[in-house]
């Protein structure tokens, strides 16, 4: 007789399949501005399929020392934080242990950046709708899913900093 076990997979990159940076402005809190925004997510079509890639999601945000829920982790002041965001040549590259991953946001979406000096940064276990290999769908599909309950709701939240190369 077989069992199956309760111990965790560890995280392997590859668990994820396609990770995508979805980047947009949103309107703060007070309304008398806009805050930019990062999703990070999987695509879901990872060697296992999209459970897997959720939960390899999962197990992405522990190591990272987030949570999923409550409120978002200031990494303004947390320098310890395992999850950084570098801004370079209208680029935002997502660093992270086993992780890299790039995008060019919107001008406004950098101009924002510049004048906060973060960004506010969700790593959600909900797995991206695809229009194919490595392309997640795009416009008003894609608003609805970032702003959807069910992705928030599933996701580590954080304000990330956004450092630059020293020249």
């Amino acid at each position: 007789m077989t069992s199956a076990s309760s111990e965790l997979r560890p995280f392997r990159a590859a668990d994820l399949g396609t990770f995508v940076l979805l980047a947009w402005m949103a309107r703060n809190e007070e309304g008398d501005g806009r805050t930019p925004c990062l999703l990070a997510c999987s695509l879901g079509d990872g060697p296992d399929g999209p459970e897997a890639a959720s939960a390899a999601v999962e197990r992405l945000i522990g190591d990272l020392g987030l949570h999923i829920g409550g409120e978002p982790v200031d990494g303004t002041t947390r320098p310890s934080l395992k999850v950084g965001m570098l801004v370079a040549a209208g680029q935002i590259v997502l660093q992270m242990p086993q992780i890299s991953s790039q995008v060019t946001p919107p001008a406004d979406w950098l101009r924002a950046v510049e004048k906060l000096g973060y960004t506010y940064f969700m790593l959600t276990t909900r797995v991206c709708p695809s229009t194919g290999p490595r392309r997640p769908v795009d416009g008003e599909a894609l608003a609805v899913f970032a702003g959807s309950p069910e992705t928030t709701d599933a996701a580590a939240h954080a304000f990330l900093p956004a450092r630059s190369l020293r020249v």
